[in-house]
């Protein structure tokens, strides 16, 4: 499901987790530059935006996310973390070129990120989502 992500940002290795409500993710630039972006909204978080911090990819074909205005990003992260059944934490590398498809969007004022995912037999979490991760050329 992605509840973290590792990430090297001025030199540091920084490790992110979902439930943290400053937490944020980087995303690739056209011109190759990162800006940091919110990650989604937590429960007792002030805004409009939904709730969470994942977008599923079925949500978005089927038009669930255009009332915010929706812009597919790349985060470019090393690796992320997934809970298991058990409940513990495992890491999972990202290949050179590879990324986690993100969806920005935006209500007014307001802007935030969400790791798309998709059903997969990679998962162990019990919602059996997994990040998209898409390579350089998409």
């Amino acid at each position: 499901m992605c509840g973290g992500v590792r990430f090297k940002a001025d030199g540091d290795e920084l490790k992110i987790y979902f439930p943290n409500p400053k937490a944020v993710l980087p995303v690739r630039q056209k011109d190759g530059s990162h800006k940091l972006v919110a990650w989604g909204r937590r429960e007792n978080q002030p805004g409009f935006m939904p709730r969470g911090g994942w977008a599923r990819l079925d949500s978005i074909h089927s038009g669930k996310w255009s009332q915010y205005s929706p812009i597919p990003v790349k985060i470019d992260v090393e690796a992320f973390m997934e809970k298991d059944i058990n409940n513990e934490s495992q890491w999972y590398e990202l290949k050179p070129g590879e990324f986690i498809q993100g969806l920005i969007a935006t209500l007014g004022n307001e802007q935030r990120l969400y790791v798309v995912t998709e059903a997969s037999n990679n998962s162990n979490h019990k919602t059996g989502r997994w990040p998209r991760v898409i390579s350089e050329e998409t």
